[in-house]
């Protein structure tokens, strides 16, 4: 029974995350409610193990419609990487509470830009090219995915917006090139957590194929449909996120 109900979430979560990220927001609280014994660590081990391969999936997905410079993408890819295993190992030395405060309101104004800005995103317009892509992608690689490493709630959502608002980039593109970078935090997390033995293998194995069907519709969705559909479900997606933070940080119990 807790294989299929994790199956389950982790198939909708695969969904949400195909189109614009956020799949965290229900595939951990559903591992820590059926799970609620387990070490953190193992939980968010296992988390990354099936959604790694759903996003991995997504991004080929997107790759196979939506033209990407991958001049600028593969370098930041690296960066991000090597950025989220330095978060990972950094979390282990320095608690990051102090960020579940401030995450909240740093995703309301994410929201609030975002609504007011109308226009933004709509447009595939890119700001920049040649080596200060390269730059500006990289840099953006390795903040979002350090933080990926050291925190992690909202990654994709962070991806995103940040694709949109500095790379100019409309939500289509902006949600294909966040699937590569997120792979890439995604794998440097959990190499680091299946190198400390904090992998459930035996439910990622199920957990992966379940994120895999969710990942494939919701790329189909998200390509039928386009830039706006994607506008749409990530302030959707973003809202929750800052109810769901805003809880976990003001109001949970200890």
């Amino acid at each position: 029974m807790e294989l299929l109900i994790v199956s389950l979430a982790s198939g909708l979560a695969g969904f949400v995350d195909a189109i614009v990220g956020g799949g965290g927001l229900i595939l951990t609280p559903a591992l820590f409610a059926v799970f609620p014994a387990a070490h953190p660590a193992t939980l968010f081990g296992t988390n990354k193990g099936a959604s790694v391969v759903g996003t991995a999936f997504a991004a080929v997905q997107y790759n196979r419609k939506v033209s990407l410079p991958w001049h600028a993408l593969l370098p930041a890819t690296l960066a991000c990487f090597t950025a989220a295993m330095a978060g990972a190992w950094l979390v282990t030395q320095v608690s990051p509470a102090y960020l579940r405060k401030a995450l909240p309101f740093v995703l309301l104004l994410v929201l609030a830009y975002t609504l007011v800005r109308k226009d933004m995103g709509r447009h595939h317009a890119p700001r920049f090219s040649g080596r200060q892509e390269v730059l500006v992608a990289c840099l953006l690689g390795a903040c979002v995915g350090f933080y990926d490493g050291f925190f992690g709630p909202g990654t994709g959502s962070f991806f995103v917006f940040l694709l949109v608002r500095l790379l100019g980039y409309d939500f289509l593109h902006a949600s294909a090139g966040a699937k590569l970078l997120n792979t890439a935090s995604n794998s440097a997390a959990l190499l680091f957590f299946g190198l400390t033995g904090h992998v459930w293998w035996h439910f990622v194995a199920v957990m992966a194929l379940a994120n895999v069907a969710g990942s494939l519709a919701g790329t189909h969705l998200a390509l039928k449909h386009g830039a706006g559909f994607v506008r749409g479900v990530f302030l959707v997606v973003v809202s929750a996120l800052i109810v769901k933070t805003a809880y976990d940080a003001f109001f949970r119990a200890g």
